[in-house]
């Protein structure tokens, strides 16, 4: 059985599931799932490409994710709290879970830029924090939040194990 993996018949995920309007920024981001297509469950792997214009996500941080970017094509801006520093090709960066540093990428350019995204799958122990707004994600995927704890209502975070 051939281990390489087809591209174009792997999983696809285009936005995000965040709440209006923290969904606009993101709105075109495209993935192709790339560690699900390997059978991956300790860690999921996606090729990502942000148009001109277009957020990775908004500024979060992970309480049992860590996380991993490597730049292939075009540039990004990183924003984190020690302020914004420019990616290029073969730039890349780490998010250890539980440091309260929350982070995203921005393409401020006029053209596409692709990434690879690694992190843990611990969905069930992990909750996401967004420090810039109103929303935090709930331990298993459950749902979004307030930060007063209301939930948001139809809304869920997709499941890094499961992508869905």
């Amino acid at each position: 059985m051939p281990k390489a993996i087809d591209l174009d018949s792997t999983r696809t995920v285009s936005g995000s599931r965040y709440p209006p309007p923290y969904d606009e920024p993101v709105a075109k981001r495209f993935r192709r799932c790339l560690g699900d297509a390997a059978g991956l469950t300790h860690f999921g792997v996606n090729l990502t490409r942000l148009p001109g214009g277009t957020w990775s996500s908004q500024r979060h941080w992970h309480t049992a994710e860590d996380e991993f970017i490597y730049v292939l094509e075009g540039e990004l801006v990183l924003v984190t709290d020690s302020g914004e520093e420019l990616l290029r090709p073969g730039d890349c960066a780490g998010f250890k879970a539980g440091i309260a540093d929350g982070h995203q990428l921005q393409n401020r350019s006029d053209r596409d830029a692709l990434f690879l995204e690694v992190g843990s799958r611990r969905p069930d122990d992990d909750e996401v924090s967004y420090p810039d707004i109103d929303l935090k994600a709930l331990k298993g995927r459950e749902g979004y939040a307030h930060r007063n704890g209301d939930p948001y209502s139809n809304t869920k975070p997709r499941n890094p194990a499961t992508g869905r």
